[in-house]
């Protein structure tokens, strides 16, 4: 990959700051980011273990800040982006990666719930685009990542708060693609399938509504062979150089994505069978090893949350 002048690198002396950098997606994102030579600005909720996977990576030879951060408050978001440009003379990257999960039926969703994730899921990631496509069109370049779910490309029962929420992070990803394209920005939308992070049992800061212990729920999702995130994060920065719209890994979960896109109807009635056996899975009392293998075809997206 050429870099030009004075424009986006790839990604040796590039700037990047990563949203719930510290654990899950997020952390192996910050760590592939700067095994590659980008100074990192780990942004988390969580202050000590932002801080942590700082050091861990400054340990290891590569330049990484943290930075303690709401994503759902837009002047500290602001803030940070401004302050982080101001400092290293430049913004390559905008990893708006920050995220929590509901798990549940809507009926079980109090109004609460909705403005949570929606707060988070969806205005965390119109926060950092806000501030993040000021910067780097007044430097003229730039490449802003949002991540979304593959749950943010099909249907999504049991999880319809999470996908509402991914559905409009693709929708914006790929509305401001068209609209930065004359400007020199980039814009990319990262759809993992199901990844091994804390959101996969809740996350710290998630809810999981169903009468789901954490063994179960652990034990649904290891049958979908979650991908682990140190794998995942070189295979999605591998396409973010290639300056790709949506970015489906495990590349398998395109087939879900293709599925519903041929066939809508085909798409709805698969979805119906998952949710039947989802629901089936997590909340029956029986051994979980013994049930269909319907997972095996498809599953949960996971991103990293902020824990």
């Amino acid at each position: 990959m050429t870099d030009y002048p004075n424009g986006l690198r790839t990604f040796r002396g590039a700037v990047a700051i990563i949203t719930g950098g510290a654990s899950g997606i997020g952390r192996a994102l910050a760590e592939a980011l700067a095994d590659r030579g980008a100074e990192v600005v780990v942004a988390d909720l969580q202050r000590e273990l932002a801080d942590e996977t700082a050091a861990m990576i400054r340990s290891r030879g590569a330049a990484a800040t943290a930075a303690h951060l709401d994503v759902s408050d837009f002047a500290a978001t602001a803030c940070l982006v401004e302050e982080t440009a101001k400092q290293c003379g430049r913004l390559d990257y905008m990893f708006n990666n920050a995220g929590i999960g509901i798990l549940g039926e809507v009926r079980d969703h109090a109004i609460e719930d909705w403005n949570r994730i929606i707060d988070v899921n969806l205005l965390g990631v119109v926060h950092g685009v806000t501030a993040a496509y000021r910067v780097m069109l007044a430097q003229g370049f730039g490449h802003i990542v949002n991540t979304a779910s593959v749950q943010g490309l099909v249907p999504t029962p049991l999880m319809a708060s999470y996908g509402a929420t991914k559905h409009a992070v693709v929708a914006l990803s790929m509305s401001l693609r068209i609209e930065a394209a004359a400007t020199g920005i980039r814009v990319s939308v990262v759809c993992p399938g199901v990844i091994r992070t804390p959101l996969l049992t809740g996350g710290r800061y998630g809810k999981v509504l169903l009468a789901a212990s954490v063994e179960r729920q652990r034990a649904y999702f290891e049958r979908v062979r979650p991908m682990d995130p140190v794998r995942f994060a070189p295979r999605v920065l591998a396409q973010v150089a290639r300056n790709k719209a949506i970015i489906v890994v495990p590349y398998r979960y395109k087939a879900m994505w293709w599925i519903d896109r041929l066939s809508p109807a085909l798409g709805r009635l698969l979805a119906g069978r998952l949710f039947a056996f989802s629901k089936r899975t997590l909340t029956d009392s029986g051994d979980i090893t013994a049930s269909s293998d319907a997972t095996s075809r498809g599953g949960h997206g996971s991103d990293a949350s902020r824990d």
